[in-house]
C-alpha cells in the first residue's frame, strides 16, 4: 500500500521548480564572505589573534552574547582569514573548531581531548584508553612541530556543565610544558554570567580578553535577511512583507539573526511543500509555530542528565492528583529528585546546586520559576512547568527515554 501512495512522488518531486537558488545560505553553519553589522567586535578579534601570524601566542578569549548575535560566525570569519593569510605565507597557524553542544564529541574530558587529537591527525578510539594517555597523544600530536593552535569551543558552558572546569585549566596550563608549539582558546558561551561560575583560577588563566556581542535590532536583522534572501532565493520568490514580518519575529526574541534566517527557511520549505509559488505571510507565521516545537525538544534533548531528572521530577509531581492544584517549591521538588537519583543511575547533587539548575531550565523557558521570600526562612523558589500544554506528553516521554526509565510513573 505503501509503495503505491508513493508511486511517481519523487519523480514529481524532482520536476518542481525549487523556490530556492542557494538553501545554505540560510543554514547556521553557513560563513558568509561578509559579516554584517559586527565590523567593531570582528576588528577586535582580528586585533587579539594577529600575533598567531607572527607564530607568537594570541591571548586567550571569552566572548558572549545571546544566541543569534554573530559570535559563531564572526569568529569562524576571522580565523578563516587568519587561516588563509597563515597558508599563503607558510606560517605555522592551525585553527579546530568544536561545538560543545554535540553528544559524544564534547560530553565527557575523554571525547573533548580525543576529538582535538583527531583534528591533529590521531586515530584514538572513542573508549577504552585511560584518559591521561588520551592528554599524552595529544600533547605530542600538537607539540610534534612549530605551530600556533587556535582552539574554538563554541557553546563552552555546555562543556563545563557536563565535564566540570579541570579540563579548561589543563588546556590553559599545558602551554607552560610545550616546547614548540602553543595553544590558544576562544571560548564561545550564550551565557552571560557563565564566567561566575568557573573556579577562580580557572578564570584567571582563560580569560585573558572578553568581548560582548550586543543584540541586532530589527533594522540590522532585516538588512541581513534581505543580503540572505538574495542569495538563497530565486528572484521574486519571496513575498512582500516577509522579510520584516520575521525580523519583527527575531527582535523579539532578543535580537536573534539565527532564528529569523531559520524561520525565512523553513518557510521557503513550508512554501514549497504547499507548491506555492511564492513565500508568504502565512508561511512564517506556520513556520514559526514548527520552530517552537522543534527547539523545545532539541533543547530537552541536549540538556545533561542532572537537566533532564531535575525537570522530569517537576513532571511527576504535576502528574500527581495530589499535587495538581498546589505550587511546587524548590524543597518539595528536591524530596523527589532525590528518590529517583538512584532509578537514575546518578548520583544526588545539592539543594544549592539543584537551585541553580532550576534557574537555568527558567532561562530556557522550558518552567518559570519565581522567587519567593519566606522571612527569616529565607528564600524558595515557585516552579510552573513553561512548556506549551500540547507538547507536554511528548516533552515527559522523551525525558522518560534519555533517562531509560521503561514506565513514566517510576
Amino acid at each position: 500500500m505503501v509503495s503505491k501512495k508513493l508511486n511517481g512522488f519523487f519523480e514529481k518531486f524532482l520536476q518542481t521548480d525549487s523556490l530556492f537558488a542557494n538553501k545554505k545560505v540560510l543554514q547556521s553553519v553557513y560563513v558568509p564572505n561578509e559579516m554584517e553589522h559586527r565590523d567593531e567586535q570582528i576588528n577586535q578579534i582580528a586585533n587579539i589573534l594577529a600575533p598567531a601570524l607572527k607564530v607568537d601566542k594570541p591571548s586567550n578569549l571569552f566572548i558572549y552574547g545571546k544566541t543569534g548575535t554573530g559570535k559563531t560566525a564572526s569568529v569562524r570569519y576571522t580565523t578563516e582569514q587568519i587561516h588563509k593569510v597563515a597558508k599563503e605565507n607558510n606560517i605555522p597557524v592551525n585553527v579546530i573548531y568544536i561545538n560543545c553542544k554535540l553528544k559524544k564529541i564534547a560530553d565527557t574530558e575523554y571525547r573533548l581531548i580525543a576529538e582535538i587529537a583527531r583534528a591533529l591527525g590521531k586515530e584514538i578510539p572513542p573508549t577504552g584508553l585511560p584518559t591521561d594517555e588520551v592528554y599524552n597523544i595529544f600533547f605530542k600530536a600538537l607539540d610534534f612541530k612549530e605551530q600556533i593552535l587556535i582552539l574554538i569551543l563554541d557553546e563552552i558552558d555546555q562543556l563545563i556543565k557536563r565535564t566540570g572546569d579541570e579540563v579548561i585549566y589543563n588546556l590553559t596550563r599545558i602551554n607552560s610544558e610545550l616546547k614548540n608549539s602553543q595553544i590558544s582558546i576562544i571560548g564561545i558561551s550564550n551565557d552571560l554570567m557563565f564566567s561566575n561560575y568557573i573556579d577562580p583560577r580557572v578564570k584567571s588563566s582563560l580569560s585573558e580578553e572578553e568581548i560582548i556581542f550586543p543584540p541586532y535590532n530589527a533594522l540590522q536583522i532585516q538588512d541581513i535577511l534581505r543580503k540572505r534572501a538574495s542569495l538563497a532565493f530565486k528572484k521574486d520568490a519571496v513575498d512582500e512583507g516577509v522579510i520584516p514580518k520575521c525580523a519583527a519575529f527575531a527582535a523579539r526574541e532578543h535580537g536573534d539573526a539565527r532564528r529569523a534566517l531559520e524561520l525565512l527557511r523553513v518557510a521557503g520549505e513550508l512554501a514549497e511543500r504547499s507548491e506555492s509559488k511564492i513565500v508568504q505571510i502565512k508561511h512564517i507565521d506556520e513556520a514559526e509555530e514548527k520552530i517552537e516545537k522543534d527547539r523545545i525538544i532539541d533543547v530537552v534533548h541536549t540538556q545533561p542528565k542532572q537537566f533532564q531528572l531535575v525537570l522530569y521530577s517537576i513532571f511527576l509531581i504535576r502528574n500527581d492528583e495530589q499535587n495538581k492544584k498546589k505550587q511546587i517549591f524548590t524543597g518539595d521538588l528536591y524530596d523527589i529528585y532525590k528518590d529517583l537519583c538512584p532509578k537514575a543511575g546518578l548520583r544526588p547533587i545539592t539543594q544549592r546546586r539543584l537551585s541553580d539548575i532550576v534557574a537555568e531550565l527558567d532561562m530556557l523557558g522550558l518552567i518559570t520559576a519565581k522567587v519567593i521570600s519566606k522571612g527569616r526562612f529565607g528564600r524558595t523558589r515557585e516552579i510552573n512547568l513553561g512548556i506549551p500544554s500540547h507538547l507536554l506528553n511528548k516533552v515527559e516521554t522523551l525525558l522518560a527515554k534519555e533517562l531509560e526509565f521503561n514506565d513514566k510513573k517510576n
